[in-house]
């Protein structure tokens, strides 16, 4: 090639990096490439292994080893001094030498920490080549580790050189762990499957065309990285798929997404957590006059039948009572059977295809399915009934069902003579642990040598017969879903085992899905509930006792003395006057968890991964769990980030709509 035309290509390398440079110095942000050498000044020897020849992905590679020569670029290496300088002209030759019949072959030399890497030898070389658009570098690599910590980056660093030995990728970095294993469980590969050259090649290919998608459709200053916004992409849709529909179809699916990807990637900013029954259509008075709604669809999407299912009827319940109360202002109806994701997607257009306005799933498995129905159709309000969705498409709601177990363990602490207490728990959720410690604080109130004995149902065993086996006499059991369930004591709640076995009941947690849904749908009716485009609030009703959505309800057998005190921790947490957790608390570890000045932000009891030291027994690992029980884990897991991947089952292999 002609001398002229290397020129050329540098004067305009020159000018694109004069822009840069002026505007990063715009946005306040620094205009050169970084340098490792300040970034870890005290870089230990014995941190450093060779990792040899990659091919490094070309936007991977962010600053140089040493501060030697980066005032010569802008921070993505284009070049920045003048073409006569001497580093103009070796720029110009090694252009001419990427554009003749040789090109470029010797590798650059670099260190690659935290996933990004960082020039020793080669900087004018990285230059031409991201000026070409080159997607790959060859270079021969040192990898620098940095000390293991609980920051969230490094955990998932240390999980990325797992998933390396395996794919052989650096195309992606996720920044919070237990992302590589969803990633690799929407693929359908196990962790230790290594990759061929084609599954390489072919998830290249495709994630940079979803990239491109992503920056396409991205704006506003959020830090959110493409990888992050392909691990909820995924939730929905078949990996396969984004080789088969057009880059407009593409952006328009992650543009419907790009709310949801805010809020699940911003989640500590994004998700609100409402603990109160507050209606939204009273903030304006506008809004009530003009956008008051006459009348409603409501369509109530279950699992089961609701004669299989205590925790459908419950629901059922509540879909009566609002039926009832709001009479020919709603119409409501029920669908059954959403016992797989494909028979939940289709329960759910069929609600949608007649006429449904307001949808609620009323169990954590069908979170996926409601999501993707949320995004196929903004105009329809979703609700699902669980915890810790960081999506802002839909609304998630459960009960502070952890307040009602203070109470009854208030109750077993009275009714226990020998201080010892059974604790049967249900799954290892969001909750659940406040649910436990809530309890033994309870029984610690009426009893402060109360020991709390904790089996659970999820895995192998029969806790019940092993704790009358072993002489524990008052057991806590799992809650009661229905009205009429609150009246079927010692199936529910809690209970004295006699000496022949036989079941005195005492009291029960009691959820009350009408006062719920009753709350929802007053709120619409008036006005409520309006979301706006941009919006990336992801909201979570998280209601209890002052909502009544939860009760407690206490058996005739009760002793008079010890209803009375029921009562009135009842009145005091239904009137906000009393918090369970507002003492001093200490950990089975010894730690304390509150010294009794502060009040825990709900945020902080949801993810509750600890247990009081009045509690004897401990959380089981997720090998622990029945198989029956793993879905609701992996879905609400207080540990579903390091859940081993599995070959996960689509929700449906087409993806017609698309197009």
């Amino acid at each position: 090639m002609n001398n002229q035309t290397a020129l050329d290509e540098y004067s305009q390398a020159l000018r694109l990096g004069q822009k840069e440079y002026r505007e990063l110095l715009m946005a306040g942000k620094h205009p050169h490439p970084e340098v490792l050498d300040e970034i870890l000044p005290e870089l230990a020897t014995e941190s450093i292994f060779q990792v040899g020849l990659v091919d490094i992905p070309t936007d991977r590679i962010v600053g140089t080893k040493t501060a030697g020569r980066t005032t010569a670029f802008t921070a993505t290496f284009r070049p920045l001094l003048d073409q006569k300088s001497e580093f103009g002209m070796k720029w110009i030759s090694l252009c001419k030498a990427h554009l003749s019949d040789t090109g470029i072959t010797e590798p650059i030399e670099c260190f690659e920490y935290l996933g990004n890497f960082y020039v020793q030898e080669g900087n004018k070389r990285v230059s031409v080549l991201r000026h070409f658009d080159a997607p790959r570098i060859p270079g021969n690599v040192r990898r620098v580790l940095p000390a293991q910590s609980e920051d969230p980056r490094i955990k998932a660093y240390y999980e990325f050189l797992d998933f390396y030995k395996v794919s052989r990728l650096y195309t992606l970095q996720f920044r919070r762990p237990g992302d590589y294993a969803r990633l690799l469980s929407y693929l359908g590969k196990r962790s230790d499957e290594v990759w061929t050259e084609e599954e390489r090649r072919n998830f290249n290919a495709y994630f940079h065309y979803f990239r491109d998608a992503f920056f396409a459709v991205k704006t506003g200053d959020q830090e959110i990285l493409p990888e992050e916004a392909l691990l909820l992409w995924l939730k929905l849709y078949p990996f396969q798929s984004i080789g088969q529909i057009s880059g407009s179809q593409l952006k328009k699916s992650i543009g419907a997404l790009w709310e949801d990807v805010v809020s699940s990637t911003n989640k500590e900013e994004a998700v609100k957590v409402q603990t109160k029954a507050e209606d939204e259509g009273k903030s304006s008075l506008v809004s009530r006059i003009v956008s008051v709604l006459d009348t409603l669809d409501v369509a109530f999407v279950h699992q089961l039948e609701a004669d299989r299912s205590s925790w459908v009827m419950g629901h059922e319940e509540g879909k009566k009572h609002i039926a009832e109360l709001f009479s020919d202002r709603i119409r409501v109806r029920s669908y059954y059977g959403a016992n797989t994701p494909e028979a939940a997607e289709q329960l759910i257009e069929q609600a949608v295809a007649e006429g449904a306005e307001v949808v609620f799933t009323t169990a954590p498995p069908l979170s996926r399915a409601t999501l993707k129905a949320a995004v196929k159709y903004p105009k329809i309000r979703f609700l699902n009934c669980s915890v810790d969705q960081p999506y802002s498409s839909l609304r998630t709601y459960y009960g502070r069902i952890y307040e009602a177990k203070f109470i009854t363990g208030a109750i077993a602490g009275a009714m226990a003579n020998d201080d010892r207490i059974g604790y049967i728990a249900s799954y290892p959720i969001f909750g659940v642990t406040a649910s436990i410690n809530a309890f033994a604080l309870g029984a610690q109130l009426t009893n402060p040598r109360a020991q709390i004995e904790l089996r659970w149902s999820c895995v192998e065993g029969t806790p019940q017969a092993d704790f009358f086996n072993d002489g524990i006499r008052v057991v806590s059991n799992r809650n009661a879903s229905t009205l009429s369930c609150g009246q079927d004591f010692c199936n529910y709640g809690t209970y004295l085992m006699d000496s022949r076995g036989d079941l005195i009941p005492l009291g029960t947690p009691l959820w009350v899905w009408g006062k719920f849904y009753e709350f929802v749908i007053r709120s619409i009716l008036s006005g409520g509930w309006k979301r706006e485009k941009g919006d990336t609030t992801a909201l979570n009703y998280w209601l209890g006792m002052d909502s009544g959505v939860i009760d407690v309800q206490l058996s005739e057998k009760l002793p008079e003395g010890v209803r009375q005190m029921a009562l009135l921790l009842k009145k005091g947490l239904r009137d906000g006057i009393l918090d369970p957790f507002m003492r001093k608390i200490i950990a089975q570890d010894g730690t304390v968890k509150n010294d009794g000045s502060r009040k825990l932000p709900p945020e902080e009891l949801l993810r509750m991964d600890w247990l009081c030291e009045n509690v004897v027994g401990k959380i089981p690992p997720f090998e622990d769990i029945l198989p029956i029980s793993q879905n609701m884990v992996r879905e609400l897991g207080l540990y579903r980030d390091s859940i081993p991947t599995e070959k996960e089952r689509r929700l449906h292999e087409d993806f017609d709509h698309l197009r």
